[in-house]
């Protein structure tokens, strides 16, 4: 068994090219299984295919977590972690699939592994230039993926068994995103008490949070240019002066409109 730790180890935390392969094989099966989830939720969850794939990723996702937690030697800690927490919950919605027949509540548990989404970026971040120069757009940008498909979930799994108007994932998401952006064509709403406070819940945070991500998306608070003088490196797009040392500053702008 100390022979297989150590191979773990090595292949978990070591620097050689086996271990940086493995390492990005396992950022892509992130990756992938994150994408695959928000593809499955347009197609038929009933299908036997469907139910193959989970239990491949449920056996892929299991293998990965225990090894991790074996290799961990804070137990408790890594147990109590909350991307942990959410892979234990995505690896048991996965298991359910073959079990429960109503898997409408299932979507909103699977969603859990947009989480994941934040590692894979922390990976990337360590190895690409790019993914560091345009981290800001890029995390808002996954700030509001995730922010839209798990209210999507959670709209999908609250209405889909009440409500006519929400019949597939799509109803869902098409309620969502009119409601974020508060365009709210009316053609579909909330049933009951609980769907209306949802509802006021998305109109709220797509007023605050949604728009924000949009503008930061579309237009970064912060752009990256290093001052000469002390070697700040983030400065507000219309900034003349660093704001740590008063330098002159000759950020590249594309004027006024």
């Amino acid at each position: 068994m100390e022979t297989v730790r150590t191979g773990l180890e090595r292949l978990y935390t070591g620097r050689s090219r086996v271990a940086l392969f493995f390492r990005l094989c396992l950022l892509g099966f992130d990756v992938l299984t994150i994408s695959l989830f928000l593809v499955l939720t347009f197609v038929d969850e009933h299908a036997p295919w469907v139910t193959y794939v989970d239990i491949v990723v449920a056996l892929v996702l299991t293998f990965d977590y225990v090894a991790r937690f074996w290799l961990d030697k804070r137990k408790l800690h890594f147990f109590f972690h909350f991307s942990n927490l959410a892979d234990l919950v995505v690896i048991g919605s996965l298991i359910a699939h073959a079990f429960v027949e109503n898997l409408a509540f299932l979507r909103v548990l699977r969603a859990l592994r947009l989480l994941r989404s934040y590692h894979v970026l922390g990976m990337l971040r360590g190895r690409h230039k790019w993914v560091r120069n345009h981290e800001e757009v890029l995390v808002s940008t996954l700030n509001l993926v995730v922010f839209i498909f798990i209210c999507t979930a959670l709209v999908y799994v609250t209405q889909d068994d009440i409500n006519p108007a929400i019949s597939t994932y799509v109803d869902a998401l098409y309620f969502t995103i009119a409601t974020l952006t508060t365009t709210g064509f009316g053609d579909i709403t909330l049933q009951g008490d609980a769907g209306k406070m949802m509802a006021v819940l998305i109109m709220v945070f797509g007023i605050s949070l949604f728009i924000r991500l949009v503008q930061t998306v579309f237009r970064p608070a912060r752009v990256r240019y290093r001052c000469k003088e002390c070697g700040l490196s983030r400065h507000d797009p219309d900034a003349v002066h660093c704001k740590h040392c008063g330098e002159v500053l000759n950020i590249p702008t594309e004027g006024a409109v």
